[in-house]
């Protein structure tokens, strides 16, 4: 549709949330904010230079007229002591003042996201081995494999039908596959964003969706009033009392968001969070995804949204979907090179068909068992130590500190060894 439209002569007038979108065809820009329209004669990059100039000047000129205003509500107080011509004139000039005042509008804000950050999650956080999936006898997935690993933040593209919530659930173990396994990780605390937003019952109020009859919830340890973390997400007093189903499609989705941020989580899969959400939202997800130390399984049209996120890609050109390293940009570049496109490095051995051919003994069997149980011990030391020489106090005996620091290299090997056996003998089994 992009290509159509820039090779299209004659004058276009579209609306839309997508900035990679915009940022190609508009020529103008025009912005409806506090009612009021505002014209920029620019491309979409420019617009927001120019904005945030006109805002940072507009913010000034009102802290100048508030104080202007301060200090003439203070004057008005003292009393006037003569009822001169210039006194009536200041208290008619004060009069419109508040009335200019009253009549600001201010802007809506932006949404304050925070993500809860759970415990960390084993280093392998799914394992996808030759899973297939079929609706009828049409294959969705056919023979897909992968691994995701802690921290890995992976978008899910192609074509509305294509199969990449199908692929999101299967990851998930929201769906069984036909044929091949998927494997989790440990402690994994996942958060699901449904596109259907079927996790709203539109009879509930926003408020109640949100607390479950509460007046606080409680994020990231600190206890909140309910409305005052519904303002984070742009929610005021009124309309967080009113019923999910009179809600618009971005207040929906912000309120799911709003819903899911209340626990803590390691793992988030979104799927199409930034529909209808507005271009200071979609930022402010954007950045707070980045900073999430976890990991994120999305899925998303939004390429801008893509590009800013994720540091793979899964797409799908057909029922095996293949992997690329770096957001959208990256997966058109090495997409639409001559030579096969380059997947994503595999965590597995090479040596991993061949070593089916054999069964595990019974000790190696018992050695798989009890591997999980090994490597939480390993990271509970490891985040113990590292707990120790975050305190201060650590360093006034610093006898102490390269004793901790070799322990710390030791335990990281210990652990790269366990992963690289686990993922060895579960090969074989």
């Amino acid at each position: 549709m992009e290509t159509f439209l820039l090779k299209r002569k004659g004058a276009l007038l579209f609306v839309t949330h997508d900035r990679s979108l915009t940022q190609a065809l508009a020529t103008r820009i025009v912005e409806l904010e506090r009612g009021r329209l505002k014209s920029w004669t620019c491309d979409y990059e420019t617009y927001l230079q120019r904005r945030a100039a006109s805002l940072g000047a507009e913010a000034e000129k009102d802290r100048q007229f508030d104080r202007r205003l301060e200090q003439e509500e203070a004057w008005i107080r003292q009393g006037i002591r003569a009822r001169r011509t210039r006194n009536e004139g200041r208290v008619r000039a004060l009069e419109r003042m508040r009335e200019e005042r009253r009549l600001r509008r201010e802007g809506l804000g932006a949404a304050n996201i925070s993500l809860q950050q759970a415990e960390k999650t084993s280093r392998q956080v799914i394992e996808a081995d030759d899973i297939t999936f079929a609706y009828d006898r049409d294959p969705i997935v056919d023979g897909f494999s992968t691994t995701v690993m802690r921290g890995d933040k992976v978008g899910l593209i192609g074509p509305n039908g294509s199969g990449k919530t199908t692929l999101l659930r299967l990851l998930l173990g929201d769906l069984d596959p036909q044929t091949g396994t998927v494997k989790h990780g440990l402690r994994l605390q996942v958060a699901y964003f449904d596109q259907l937003r079927a996790q709203l019952d539109g009879t509930r109020t926003v408020v109640e969706t949100v607390a479950h009859g509460s007046d606080h919830v409680t994020v990231n340890g600190k206890v909140k009033h309910v409305y005052g973390y519904l303002q984070d997400f742009l929610f005021d007093r009124s309309r967080a009392r009113s019923l999910v189903r009179t809600l618009s499609g971005g207040e929906r989705n912000r309120l799911l968001l709003a819903t899911l941020f209340t626990r803590p989580v390691n793992v988030l899969a979104l799927d199409e969070p930034t529909n209808d959400l507005d271009t200071e939202t979609l930022e402010v997800l954007e950045s707070s995804l980045v900073e999430f130390t976890g990991t994120v399984l999305l899925v998303s049209h939004d390429r801008t949204f893509l590009d800013n996120v994720v540091t793979s890609t899964i797409a799908f050109d057909g029922p095996r979907p293949t992997e690329y390293v770096g957001g959208y940009s990256d997966f058109i570049h090495q997409s639409t090179k001559v030579d096969a496109p380059p997947s994503r490095p595999s965590s597995k051995p090479p040596e991993r068909k061949r070593t089916r051919e054999r069964k595990l003994s019974n000790r190696e069997r018992e050695e798989l068992l009890g591997l999980p149980d090994r490597i939480t011990t390993l990271e509970t030391e490891r985040d113990t130590i590292h707990e120790v020489m975050s305190d201060p106090s650590v360093y006034d005996d610093a006898s102490r500190i390269p004793e901790h620091r070799a322990r710390l290299e030791a335990i990281d090997a210990e652990l790269e060894e366990a992963y690289s056996r686990w993922t060895e003998l579960e090969a074989i089994g």
